[in-house]
């Protein structure tokens, strides 16, 4: 499964990230998701501050199959399931050792930072991108 997957970030959990039950709570696999995509995009010339495109979320979904809990860390990989004119669906693995413990998606129609209407996706990123593609 490990080999589905094109990056790989890892993501120590925080003492914070644990919830009463003793295990990281389900929404911080979203922000982890967040953080994972945002680093790619920003490593590879996506410019959150001024540039004319960024991308919104418009859907995010999670499956948790296992828990994790503080201080693990986990083994992130990204791929992109689909890559279209200004959207793309990135989709990402929790991994902790060889186990996958949730997979999720988050999808971004890329619009203009003013007017918030979708543009294509920048060709270097699209580019980019393309080395994330999965079958």
């Amino acid at each position: 499964m490990r080999d589905d997957y094109r990056h790989w970030q890892r993501i120590p959990t925080r003492w914070a990230d644990n919830d009463v039950y003793g295990h990281v709570n389900n929404v911080v696999h979203y922000a982890f998701m967040d953080t994972v995509i945002n680093t790619w995009l920003i490593d590879h010339g996506l410019d959150i501050q001024t540039g004319r495109e960024i991308g919104l979320c418009v859907e995010s979904h999670c499956n948790y199959r296992a828990s994790a809990a503080f201080p693990d860390v986990l083994d992130a990989g990204l791929r992109v399931g689909h890559l279209g004119r200004s959207s793309v669906r990135y989709e990402v693995g929790f991994f902790l050792a060889d186990d996958v413990i949730a997979e999720g998606h988050f999808v971004h129609v890329f619009v203009d930072r003013t007017t918030r209407k979708p543009v294509e996706i920048p060709a270097g990123l699209r580019t980019a991108m393309e080395g994330l593609v999965v079958a």
